[in-house]
């Protein structure tokens, strides 16, 4: 099994059972409002956690696949290796600006882990969150980094929209 696709399957895991986590929390909560007048203790908390894990857990994806939105009106006036090195640059850039992030949140999640901060009602731990969200912007911004410097992709790839 290749890295490329331990990759993939680690993140979509991850991600996929975030998600599945919010559908069967929000499916108990609004039954158990429905049903028996009562909702889940802290399920909006849960629910925002999870989604952090769905959002950061899928950029490293979206990043492997190119599935980001893509602006490609003036590339038919552009030689292709113009394309490219735009590419390259652009692979670069996101690889700095992420890494750059990634440095932020995983300083910003040890100092509220020193401080001890925890969500409102639920009490649980902010910190880790945070860091992991560190860890997959440094992940993603490896992908970037890989990207720059591999072979070049088709501009209109599957996943871009104009």
């Amino acid at each position: 099994m290749t890295v490329k696709k331990i990759f993939e399957i680690v993140c979509g895991t991850l991600s996929g059972m975030a998600l599945l986590g919010i559908m069967v929390l929000t499916f108990l909560d609004v039954s158990g409002r429905k049903i028996w007048s009562n909702s889940i203790p802290g399920s909006l908390e849960l629910t925002e956690l999870l989604m952090v894990i769905v959002i950061f857990g899928a950029l490293p994806l979206v990043s492997l696949k190119g599935e980001h939105v893509v602006f490609d009106s003036l590339d038919a006036l552009l030689p292709r290796w113009i394309q490219n090195f735009q590419q390259g640059l652009i692979h670069l850039a996101c690889a700095a600006l992420l890494f750059g992030l990634a440095y932020l949140m995983w300083k910003t999640g040890a100092d509220i882990a020193t401080t001890g901060e925890t969500t409102a009602q639920l009490k649980i731990p902010k910190a880790p969150f945070i860091q992991g969200m560190g860890v997959l912007c440094g992940l993603t911004g490896l992908v970037h980094m890989v990207k720059a410097f591999s072979a070049k992709e088709n501009p209109a790839s599957e996943g871009g929209t104009l």
